[in-house]
């Protein structure tokens, strides 16, 4: 059974800073992609950052680019989204999201087969 298990998210001041982990587990594909969305009250979730396990090739949301940075560990069973200089509208809650079988990173969301429970992060100004 394929678990994501977010955690790090929490309240934090305008251009602070912010480390989220998902822990994935039961993972037996060869090549899929993982990463993060948001979704903010009454807005859509959005692709945040994800990476593709097949080349490390990586996407960031124009509105995050030169802040966040996503990685992962040697076994790849960790994923990080390091968010730095953050901004009151990255208050959301984010969610870590796995899909199958992909070589090439997609931010459409009902592509992803596998979801965290979300981790709250607000950023106050």
């Amino acid at each position: 059974e394929v678990q994501l298990v977010e955690s790090g998210g929490g309240l934090v001041q305008a251009g602070g800073s912010l480390r989220l982990s998902c822990a994935a587990s039961g993972f037996t594909f060869d090549d899929y992609v993982i990463g993060w969305f948001r979704q903010a009250p009454g807005k859509e979730r959005e692709g945040v950052s994800l990476i593709a396990s097949s080349d490390g090739s990586t996407y960031y949301a124009d509105s995050v680019k030169g802040r966040f940075t996503i990685s992962s560990t040697n076994a790849k069973n960790t994923v990080y989204l390091q968010m730095n200089s953050l901004k009151p509208e990255d208050t959301a809650v984010y969610y870590c999201a796995a899909s199958y079988y992909r070589v090439v990173v997609t931010t459409a969301s009902w592509e992803y087969e596998f979801w965290g429970q979300g981790t709250q992060v607000t950023v106050s100004s």
